[in-house]
């Protein structure tokens, strides 16, 4: 296990480039940052987070086309110096079951200090495609919970970044959307409830994404009711930095 509390201090000014807010040089104030150092990321998850990720060690593909890789790059490049390493190990289609099943080969063992999990519209997809395998929401907060038990019985001071599933009616999820909102609201509660208990960043990306609905139509974010575009991929990675630097203050450098 690494040793969270070892850390570097670095200089940090307000004024950084990137896709974030400008401010004026009469605005800039340096403060000293503690940095820790070594920390390994995990993005854990189903399609949304696989991303279409390469399956070997290829640095150009590792980390997929979504959401993970835009948190990846950006505190990669702008934190080089930390010794950060990023794990994209979501899987297209993955439900509570199937994490449980390769949790130890997929996190365990990667010994992450930060995991990141979105999971859940799979599960709700087996309630109307394959009711006789799926988890009602009792047996899915069960599932849920033992792969945080596990994580910090391995690791007591791991982060854990929470993301709610999300569902909105585009394309073929507008036939039956009442019945998956239902599905996919209760288990976006269990989501919630255990952020708590466990002390974690909770990432509401439905409120993100009902915010954005107001911008620009539905399908300009996610295309298919469940799959964010381009687009919907960047908020997604804007708002994980901004509620993860909760926890890893050094990421308030990111004015969003």
């Amino acid at each position: 296990m690494k040793n969270l509390f070892t850390r570097r201090i670095f200089l940090q000014s307000s004024f950084v480039t990137g896709l974030v807010s400008t401010v004026k040089p009469s605005e800039i104030r340096a403060e000293k940052i503690e940095i820790p150092t070594k920390l390994t990321f995990l993005f854990q998850g189903d399609s949304i987070t696989d991303g279409n990720r390469g399956r070997n060690t290829d640095p150009n593909h590792i980390m997929g086309h979504g959401y993970a890789y835009g948190v990846a790059s950006r505190i990669g490049a702008d934190f080089p110096e930390a010794g950060f390493t990023f794990y994209n190990r979501g899987i297209s289609g993955n439900r509570i079951p199937d994490l449980q099943k390769r949790w130890k080969q997929d996190t365990l063992d990667l010994k992450p200090d930060v995991l990141s999990l979105l999971i859940g519209i799979n599960d709700v997809n087996a309630v109307f495609a394959k009711p006789n395998e799926s988890l009602n929401v009792a047996q899915f907060e069960i599932g849920y919970r033992d792969l945080l038990d596990q994580c910090k019985e391995s690791n007591p001071t791991i982060i854990f970044v929470l993301g709610v599933p999300f569902v909105y009616p585009i394309r073929a999820k507008k036939d039956n959307y009442e019945a998956w909102q239902k599905e996919t609201n209760e288990r976006a509660e269990v989501v919630k409830k255990l952020a708590k208990e466990y002390d974690a960043v909770l990432i509401d990306y439905p409120a993100m994404f009902d915010k954005a609905f107001k911008k620009a139509e539905g399908e300009y974010w996610i295309w298919d009711g469940v799959h964010p575009t381009v687009f919907g991929h960047e908020l997604m990675a804007r708002e994980w930095i901004k509620e993860a630097s909760s926890k890893m203050k050094f990421l308030k450098k990111y004015k969003y």
